[in-house]
């Protein structure tokens, strides 16, 4: 019986079930929550714009809707070779043709991690970053550092982009309230030159939009541990701080790296363009779990995983027909995001030939608001998808 068994209720793996629904295949979806978590618009839960409900679409209705399977739980183990997959429960799964792997990344760790909250993390993370920027309005002054880290082994697993939102959207929040003069608000980042994928003049932009918010830096100095109260960097200095969120840059999934299947030297699974493994039929690794294929300045993003997903659903269905035909997500290399701001945003794209960050005042904050609304209920099935999207 040709069945499709996806790991993971991310992006990808929501993204797979759902276009593998659409071509009539039985699916199988399991996902170790039971909500499928929108990060894009998760930069909003820190200021209280966004709960975090507000974020999230149950899986429930998403499987209800498009007629897929669902399961939530864990998987506690991935044995390649024999298609088992055993989770959490005890049960084992060992009787699907197909199976996409779509569980995501582990974060790198560093000494004294617990003192420091992600926005890229859990969602429970977010949470706590509101409490604990509520706590400090109350007190009425503070010290708050923004960063994110590297992967020199891999430069596409590195979330830099919500760090930036995040940092200038806890500026305006402070500017409202009448008291961003008494914090001090620093980002942080060990490379040289945090945000180079999206390209110098992107950067120069940036530079200017620190500026213009009085924004501290400390840049290009390696993060050797995260205290309770700040952050001490290789050249001997400590950044002080009262609230420090890092995203960490991700490294292989420590369930795939045991999986048999074969990892790169960051530890994500090594594929091919159309997101196969070789030497193992029927196996399709994609979104943060792949091994991420392309230019230097490539970076792993939802729209990316989602062009996989589709692809992974068509590939997968034309086999099934003994079609010799396959979709290839090479051709979709790019990077694309609307970098909020709180007041506006910006619109950053980078490709082959051309790197563009294009400043939106007010009414680019609105786009991503749109985009929230867009994504929450093209997924529902409310309102028709855009192609491509």
């Amino acid at each position: 019986m040709n069945r499709v068994l996806i790991l993971g209720g991310g992006f990808a793996g929501l993204e797979t079930a759902i276009y593998l629904r659409k071509q009539g295949i039985e699916t199988t979806l399991v996902s170790d929550r039971d909500y499928f978590y929108i990060y894009p618009i998760s930069i909003w839960i820190p200021t209280g714009d966004i709960s975090r409900g507000d974020s999230s679409i149950p899986l429930k209705k998403l499987s209800k809707k498009h007629g897929f399977e669902l399961i939530v739980d864990s998987v506690t183990k991935f044995e390649a070779t024999d298609k088992r997959v055993t989770l959490a429960s005890g049960k084992v799964i060992d009787d699907f043709e197909y199976i996409v792997v779509a569980i995501g990344q582990d974060k790198i760790a560093f000494k004294g991690m617990e003192n420091t909250l992600s926005i890229c993390g859990k969602p429970e993370e977010a949470v706590e970053l509101n409490r604990r920027l509520e706590e400090l309005v109350k007190k009425g002054s503070g010290k708050i550092a923004m960063g994110f880290g590297g992967n020199p082994k891999d430069t596409s697993a590195v979330r830099g982009g919500p760090a930036f939102e995040v940092l200038f959207n806890v500026h305006n929040f402070l500017k409202k309230k009448g008291i961003r003069d008494k914090f001090e608000l620093t980002f942080f980042a060990p490379m040289e030159r945090p945000g180079q994928k999206m390209g110098d003049k992107a950067l120069i932009m940036m530079d200017k939009m620190f500026g213009m918010t009085n924004i501290k830096k400390k840049v290009g100095s390696k993060i050797i541990e995260f205290e309770k109260d700040g952050i001490r960097f290789e050249d001997g200095t400590k950044l002080e701080s009262d609230l420090t969120m890092f995203i960490s840059a991700g490294t292989g999934h420590h369930i795939l790296k045991e999986s048999g299947l074969p990892i790169s030297e960051a530890g994500f699974v090594i594929t091919n363009e159309y997101n196969e493994v070789d030497g193992f039929d029927g196996i399709y690794v994609i979104g943060d779990s792949a091994s991420l294929m392309g230019p230097n300045w490539r970076a792993k993003q939802g729209h990316v995983a989602e062009v996989m997903a589709r692809n992974v659903a068509y590939n997968i269905f034309q086999k099934m027909q003994n079609i010799n035909s396959k979709r290839s997500y090479l051709d979709h290399i790019n990077i694309l995001c609307v970098m909020d701001t709180g007041d506006g945003a910006a619109f950053v794209y980078r490709s082959d030939s051309s790197a563009k960050m294009i400043p939106m005042p007010i009414i680019g904050h609105w786009l991503k608001k749109g985009w929230g609304w867009y994504c929450k209920n093209s997924k529902l099935g409310k309102i028709p998808r855009i192609p491509g999207m």
